[in-house]
This record gives C-alpha cells, structure tokens and sequence, in this order.
C-alpha cells in the first residue's frame, strides 16, 4: 500500500465533518483536510496526533483504510480517569471544527508477508485491530478476529467488526452474554509455527493476559506484537536518584531530578524533543543507550530492544547502578546525548 512522505512532526489543519455515536461513552470523529491537498495516507495500525482545547495533545487509533473519501476516522472512549483528553474531545468537539493533527505514524504496523494473523481487541482497542483485518481482507491475508468486551452497549463498531471478510473470521466475546460465546484464550491463540503473528490492543490487564497466554503455550515474543493506550502510574523509590545528561553538541550538562525521565529535564531546559504520548506506550521518543543499564519503565520496548540498550526516554529514569552510559536520539531528535551519570 502507498504509504505517505509526509514529514514525522508535520502537523495538519482538518475539519471535524461528523460527530457519530457509537457506543456508550464512546464517540466516532471523521476528520477531512480543509483545503484541496489530501491527507497522508497510511496502513493499518496508524495513529494520529490531536491537539485539543487546553493545550492537550493526545493520540488516536484510524481505524478505516484510506479511500477516496480522504477521511480520518477515530474512535474515543470518554474516561473520567484518564489525563483529560477523552473528556475535553467529548465536551468541546463537535462536527464543523477544525483541529489540528499530525500526520499519521505507525509502530504497530502489520508483519510483511503471506503469513497468517490472529488479531485481539479489548474495549476501544477495536480500532486499529479492525483496520488491521480491513487490510488483511484487502490482500486477501488469512487472519482470525477476537473482539472482547464488558458488554455489547460497551462494544465499539460490533456491525462493522461482523461484516469484516467472510463473515466467519470475526468472533464478538461480551462478559455479559452466554458463557459459550466469551473467550477461551489458550483455544484462540493456539500453538506457534513460523508463519503466524499475534496482534493485541486494549486495556492493560486484557492484554497482559493474552500475551502470557500466548507465551505460556510456547510464542517467540518476536511473533507477538501488541500497542498499549496507557503505562501503570511509576511509583518513586527509596533508590531513586538525580543524575546528569551530557549534550554532545554543547557539552551542556543538565540536571536531572529523581522524579524526571531523560526527555523531560531536556524539554524543561529548552531542548525541541519528539515526544507524543509521553507514557511510554507509542515509540516516538526511542533512544539507543551506548554504554550502561537504564531504568526501563515504558510498555512499548520489547525485551529484545532493551536488550539492544533502547530506551523510551520519556519513560526511562536513573540508571540502576551508579556508572556512565551514552545515548543518541534517533534522526528526529534535536538533540544528540553523549554521557548520563548517576
């Protein structure tokens, strides 16, 4: 599929032309450009940025394929816990809007190949799990859905999700209904071979439980793929302490605190970072650590990445032993790190 040149940090002006109930609490938004220049297209698994009233930035999956329609459409999940976004896309945005967007990024993005996918979604994680079937059906891909949810009013795009392919691929599993229907997840997952990818979108404990399912019954992690729309809340520690990053182009040294991640103290000291969802759920802000042992924190990274020394720097805090490390942020970073010491 034809992907877009449009650069990383580029942001767009788009007009909100619907505003679409959906499911209890949850709203659909389809977004269209403003002026005669199409969007960016992109594949399944994409996310946008958008700025909202306030000053908020957040991200949202598409969950329809591009066409010639040259629309965005996202789902949101209004969540009174959550940092604020969700309910200030709820209250303030209506059809007839402009919002300002970024072009769309993928970490999450299909495995290239004939090989056969096996796609979970819980609650709103539908979203780019269905653009992935959507794109699997396009190529003719063989795949299997499962959709889980609390209950069916709860359950985001159930029509569209029951249309997708044949008709057979697709399995709705609500909490409430009859025990035939709700997920067997070591049935579903089944053994690993060379030739099947595992996808999982959703809330943390959903996905957590997929994923040890599928490892228990023997998945490399290398198969198994997975996008989380928020990290458990980081809890200090006695251990804990500041430290110090050094800029290489400057030989700046900036301080920071026990509380901080590597990519806050550098935007508090005026540094023009890539940040996005700045809980370590996404990958935009991925640095390579040279020497030394971070203090993962995020839910993005792999445990074959942090063992490559990659760090998401928005989560990523002290070093666990008092020594020197060195880390490069990647080609869209400002900034380049020489040495980090406890």
């Amino acid at each position: 599929m034809e992907t877009s040149h449009t650069p990383i940090n580029a942001t767009l002006q788009v007009c909100v032309c619907a505003k679409t109930w959906l499911a209890e609490d949850i709203y659909g938004y389809e977004l269209a450009p403003l002026s005669d220049t199409p969007l960016p297209r992109f594949e399944a698994g994409a996310h946008i940025d958008v700025h909202l009233p306030g000053g908020l930035v957040r991200q949202y999956s598409l969950y329809d394929l591009p066409d010639d329609r040259q629309r965005y459409r996202i789902g949101v999940l209004r969540d009174p816990q959550s940092r604020g976004g969700s309910v200030a896309f709820h209250d303030s945005v209506r059809a007839g809007d402009t919002l300002t967007i970024s072009a769309p990024r993928n970490h999450f993005a299909l495995h290239d190949g004939p090989d056969r996918s096996i796609l979970f979604a819980g609650g709103i994680g539908i979203t780019p799990i269905l653009c992935m079937a959507r794109q699997l059906t396009r190529e003719n891909r063989p795949f299997e859905m499962h959709y889980c949810g609390r209950s069916l009013s709860r359950m985001a795009l159930v029509d569209e999700v029951r249309q997708i392919g044949d008709g057979t691929q697709a399995h709705v599993h609500a909490d409430d209904g009859p025990t035939e229907q709700q997920l067997d997840a070591r049935a579903a997952i089944g053994a690993p071979s060379g030739d099947r990818h595992l996808y999982v979108c959703g809330p943390t404990g959903f996905m957590d439980h997929i994923l040890q399912a599928a490892r228990t019954l023997g998945w490399d992690d290398a198969h198994l793929h997975r996008e989380y729309f928020a990290a458990a809340p980081v809890e200090s520690s006695d251990e804990d302490a500041p430290f110090e990053v050094e800029i290489h182009s400057s030989g700046k040294v900036i301080e920071v605190a026990a509380d901080q991640s590597v990519a806050h103290a550098l935007l508090d000291a005026g540094f023009d970072l890539p940040l996005s969802c700045e809980q370590g759920v996404c990958g935009t802000c991925m640095t390579t650590v040279l020497a030394g042992e971070p203090d993962h924190r995020d839910l993005y990274l792999t445990d074959d990445e942090r063992a490559r020394a990659t760090i998401a720097s928005c989560r990523a805090a002290r070093v666990p032993n008092p020594r020197d490390w060195s880390s490069i942020f990647d080609a869209a970073a400002r900034a380049l790190l020489r040495r980090l010491t406890c």
